[in-house]
């Protein structure tokens, strides 16, 4: 897409060669096979509904090691003992990076933090391709994320079905209004609003304030980037906002889970 920010591209770009290496080891097609010994999914967007019901907010917290605007973020890395203390802390899902040349992630670091708790787990990676919607349900995830600027509404409606087929929960990810109005055609039912712009990386909570009130009340705000301390939470519950997805403030914490307990207390 022409208006796509540069690091984007770079990173999508990749992509495609990542995913036709991949699909030279497995093909789609024995993707497809193994389908049906995939794990039970845990249901992420009913986690969410669950939290929520009790006015409580629901944390999706994320476990990334690194970032392209940031480098290495978190130098003692556990997926599994992450997880364990984000459960503990009160998370009501995790998000993980599987990203591997410009987030340092990997499959292996959301299986072990899966097996690790009873938290659903959203793969945190850009998807441009079916192949990796199979990958994401065999690796074990809950759910996945499609990025309203790196795709057509073709590809954001066709992937968003077969997601639903494969039983995964999808959470749209928007920057401004122009991808809003794109995302609010599918019928997914949680819409990311990233407070970080692609461009230039600054982080200003009013993208998720300006943009809240064009969303029906039918779907699930979540606020991307930028929680850092409990003045910003209560700022998005105060506007009704009550999902929250949270990686850095957490990540450069000695305990994930602690900080998790004193940013949402």
């Amino acid at each position: 897409m022409s208006d796509t920010p540069d690091i984007l591209k770079k990173i999508l770009d990749r992509k495609v060669e990542e995913i036709i290496f991949r699909s030279k080891q497995v093909s789609l097609s024995q993707m497809k096979e193994a389908i049906s010994g995939a794990l039970p999914v845990r249901g992420f967007i009913n986690a969410i509904d669950e939290r929520m019901s009790n006015l409580r907010p629901a944390v999706i917290a994320e476990i990334k090691k690194a970032s392209p605007s940031k480098g290495v973020i978190r130098e003692n890395f556990n997926p599994a003992e992450i997880a364990k203390s984000y459960e503990k802390g009160g998370a009501t899902c995790l998000s993980v990076l599987t990203d591997v040349d410009f987030f340092q992630g990997a499959d292996s670091y959301l299986m072990q933090a899966r097996n690790a708790c009873e938290l659903p787990v959203l793969r945190k990676d850009f998807t441009i391709d079916p192949y990796q919607i199979y990958e994401a349900r065999l690796m074990g995830a809950d759910c996945i994320l499609l990025i309203v600027s790196a795709l057509t509404d073709e590809q954001l409606s066709e992937f968003s079905e077969l997601a639903e087929e494969l039983g995964l929960d999808v959470l749209v990810e928007v920057h401004d209004g122009a991808e809003l109005e794109r995302a609010l055609k599918l019928n997914t039912r949680l819409i990311g609003i990233n407070n970080r712009n692609l461009r230039t990386f600054e982080v200003c909570l009013g993208t998720t304030l300006d943009l809240l009130v064009d969303v029906p009340a039918d779907r699930i705000i979540v606020t991307e980037s930028g929680i850092l301390a409990p003045e910003d939470v209560h700022v998005m519950t105060q506007n009704n906002v009550l999902t929250f997805l949270v990686g850095e403030a957490f990540m450069r914490a000695e305990d994930p889970g602690e900080e998790l307990k004193f940013l949402f207390a």
